[in-house]
C-alpha cells in the first residue's frame, strides 16, 4: 500500500519547505523506495502560467505540458523523477473542476460546499499519484499554517488521515525558532502556536522540523516535545546551510529523520546508499578553479525567477570541477541606455546566458549582449527568447537586415525573423499559441550541440509562442548560422548556432528543467568548460 508524508508549514513563508520536501524524498528513494511528489499552492490561480515572476518566480515546465510551481523544479532535480501536471495542484484548480462538475449535474442538485466538495477533490488529486507502483507520496502544503487559503486543504488531509489509517500517513511540520538578541535566546512561542493552530484543525505532527540560525539546546528541543506533544528525537534542527541547499538530506539523515520516517510508516527498504551525492558535494566543496557567468534577463532583481538557470549552471560547475560566480545584469535599466554600460557589465565575465522569458521590455540589451558576446569570441548560451535574440542580432548585423525583429516586438517589421507559429500541435492559451512540455529534436552530428550531447535525437521541454522564421532560414545558412537542431515533425528549428564562434549556441527550448547537481545537462556543461578554456586563454 501508498504511504503518505505530509509537510506543512508554520509562523512564516518561505522556511523551505519545497528543500525539506524534496530532500526526503531524496533519502527515501536512496533507500531503495518508489518516490513521487505533489505540492498543493493554495492561490486562486488555476496555474503558474500566467503569475508575474516577480511575484512567484519562475514557471516550471514538465514533460506533459504543466506550467507549474518553482518548487516541482526543487524535486525533479534531488529525487531525478519526472514531475507531471498532476503533481501540482491549485486552489483555483479544485475550485475549477468542483463548479465545472456542478454544472454538468454531477451533484445531483446538492448543495455545492467546501466540505464535502472540495476537500473530496483535494483528497482525488492526493489518490491520483498512489497505487502499486509508487511506495511513498510526498504532499507539500504551500502557504502557512493559519492563512485562510489553506484551510481546504489542511481540513481535507485531516480527513485524508482517517480514510488511510494513521499508520499509513505521517505529518511533519516545518516552522521557526527565531533568535532574540537582545534576549540572547532562542523563542520557542511562534513554534508552540503553530502546532496549537495544526491540532485546532484537528492534525499532530510526527515530527517536528525546525529552522534556526543557531544551534538548538537540549533545553530548546525538550520545551518543544513538551508543548507541541512530539517526541524529543522526533524534533529535528534544520539550520542554514553554509554553502549549498544539497547539503539538506545529509543534515536531516544525520539526525535519522529517515530512519523515523521508515519505522512510523513501516516501510521496507534497502540499505541507503549516498555515494553519488556525497560525491557530488565533495566536488561542490572542493572546485579546482572558478568562471564568472553573466546572466542578461529581465527578471534579475528576483533569483527565483531564474531559479532553474542558476542550479544548472551550478551543476555545470560541478561536472567541471569549477566554482561558478553569476553575475546578475539586467538587460532593462542597466542595458539598453547606452552601449558603454553593457560593456562595463560584461567586461571580465567568462561566459554570457541570456535565459527566457516574454514581452518587449530588456530586448535591446539582450541583443546588445548577444553582439558583444560574438564580436568577443565569448561563449555566449541562448535559451528560448535568447535563441531568438541570437536570431535578430544575427539578421541585423551579419545578413543586413537593419529593422529585424520578432512580430512580438514589432508588428510591422519588414523582417520578422521571428514569428508567431500556428503549428497545429500547439495548444489554445490566453493571448495566442504556446508549444508547451516535452518535443523531440533531431541533430546534426557535425554540430556543437552533438558534441554537447553525443546523441542524434533528444527530447526537451519547451514554453514559447515565437519561432524562427523559415522564409528566411537559407538567409542565415549562407551567412554562416548552423540550423543545428529541428523538431522531426514540424521541422522547426530547435538549435542554432555559429560554427566560426569558439561556443555559440540558442536553443529554443528549456534545458534547466532536466539538469541535475549528480547528472547535469549536456549543454550547462559543455558551456561551464568553453566558459573555462575561455577564462584559460584570457589569462
Amino acid at each position: 500500500m501508498t504511504k503518505f508524508i505530509i509537510v506543512t508549514g508554520g509562523v512564516v513563508s518561505s522556511l523551505g519547505k519545497g528543500i525539506v520536501s524534496a530532500s526526503i524524498g531524496m533519502l527515501l528513494k536512496q533507500h531503495g523506495l518508489r518516490v513521487t511528489m505533489l505540492k498543493f499552492d493554495p492561490y486562486i490561480n488555476v496555474d503558474a502560467g500566467t503569475m508575474n515572476p516577480y511575484q512567484h518566480g519562475e514557471v516550471f515546465v514538465t514533460d506533459d505540458g504543466g506550467e507549474t510551481d518553482l518548487d516541482l523544479g526543487h524535486y525533479e532535480r534531488f529525487i531525478d523523477v519526472p514531475m507531471t501536471k498532476a503533481s501540482n495542484v491549485t486552489s483555483g484548480m479544485v475550485y475549477n473542476s468542483v463548479i465545472s462538475q456542478e454544472r454538468k449535474g454531477t451533484f445531483d442538485g446538492a448543495c455545492v460546499q467546501v466540505v464535502p466538495h472540495i476537500t473530496d477533490e483535494i483528497k482525488r488529486r492526493i489518490y491520483l499519484l498512489a497505487g502499486d507502483d509508487i511506495d511513498v507520496v510526498i504532499v507539500e502544503v504551500g502557504g502557512t499554517v493559519g492563512d485562510i487559503e489553506s484551510q481546504p486543504f489542511l481540513e481535507a488531509l485531516r480527513q485524508f488521515r482517517i480514510e488511510v489509517k494513521s499508520e499509513n500517513i505521517a505529518f511533519l511540520h516545518l516552522t521557526l525558532i527565531p533568535y532574540l538578541f537582545a534576549a540572547g535566546e532562542l523563542k520557542t512561542k511562534p513554534s508552540q502556536h503553530s502546532v496549537m493552530k495544526l491540532r485546532e484543525i484537528g492534525i499532530q505532527p510526527d515530527a517536528l522540523l525546525v529552522r534556526t540560525q543557531l544551534k538548538t539546546t537540549k533545553d530548546v528541543r525538550a520545551k518543544l516535545s513538551l508543548f507541541c506533544s512530539v517526541d524529543e528525537e522526533h524534533v529535528i534542527e534544520v539550520p542554514d546551510v553554509d554553502y549549498s541547499i544539497y547539503q539538506v538530506p545529509q543534515i536531516l539523515h544525520n539526525q535519522k529523520l529517515d530512519k523515523i520516517l521508515v519505522e512510523r510508516l513501516g516501510l521496507k527498504t534497502q540499505k541507503l546508499d549516498l555515494r553519488l551525492w556525497e560525491d557530488m558535494l565533495y566536488k561542490l566543496r572542493n572546485p579546482q578553479k572558478s568562471v564568472t557567468i553573466g546572466v542578461v534577463g529581465k527578471y534579475i532583481e528576483l533569483k527565483d525567477a531564474y531559479k532553474s538557470i542558476y542550479e544548472s549552471l551550478g551543476h555545470g560547475g560541478i561536472a567541471n570541477n569549477i566554482s561558478i560566480n553569476i553575475k546578475r545584469i539586467s538587460s532593462d535599466t542597466q542595458l539598453e541606455s547606452e552601449a558603454s554600460k553593457i560593456i562595463q557589465e560584461l567586461d571580465n565575465v567568462d561566459g554570457i546566458l541570456i535565459p527566457g522569458g516574454f514581452g518587449h521590455r530588456g530586448i535591446e540589451g539582450k541583443i546588445y549582449a548577444v553582439k558583444y558576446a560574438r564580436e568577443n569570441n565569448i561563449p555566449l548560451f541562448g535559451i528560448c527568447l535568447g535563441l531568438q535574440c541570437m536570431v535578430i542580432e544575427f539578421a541585423r548585423n551579419i545578413i543586413g537586415y537593419k529593422d529585424a525583429n520578432s512580430s512580438e516586438f514589432n508588428k510591422d517589421t519588414s523582417s520578422p525573423v521571428i514569428h508567431l507559429m500556428v503549428e497545429q500541435e500547439t495548444i489554445k492559451i490566453i493571448g495566442g499559441t504556446m508549444r508547451l512540455g516535452a518535443y523531440d529534436c533531431d541533430i546534426e552530428k557535425d554540430s556543437l550541440a552533438f558534441a554537447a550531447y553525443q546523441q542524434e535525437k533528444i527530447s526537451e521541454r519547451h514554453r514559447h509562442r515565437y519561432e524562427l522564421n523559415h522564409v528566411y532560414e537559407q538567409d542565415f545558412i549562407k551567412h554562416g548560422m548552423k540550423l543545428s537542431g529541428r523538431n522531426p515533425q514540424t521541422k522547426l528549428v530547435e538549435i542554432v548556432e555559429l560554427p566560426s564562434h569558439p561556443w555559440f549556441i540558442g536553443v529554443q527550448f528549456h534545458p534547466e528543467f532536466q539538469s541535475r547537481p549528480t547528472i547535469a545537462h549536456p549543454l550547462f556543461r559543455s558551456f561551464i568548460e568553453a566558459s573555462s578554456n575561455y577564462r584559460k586563454s584570457k589569462a
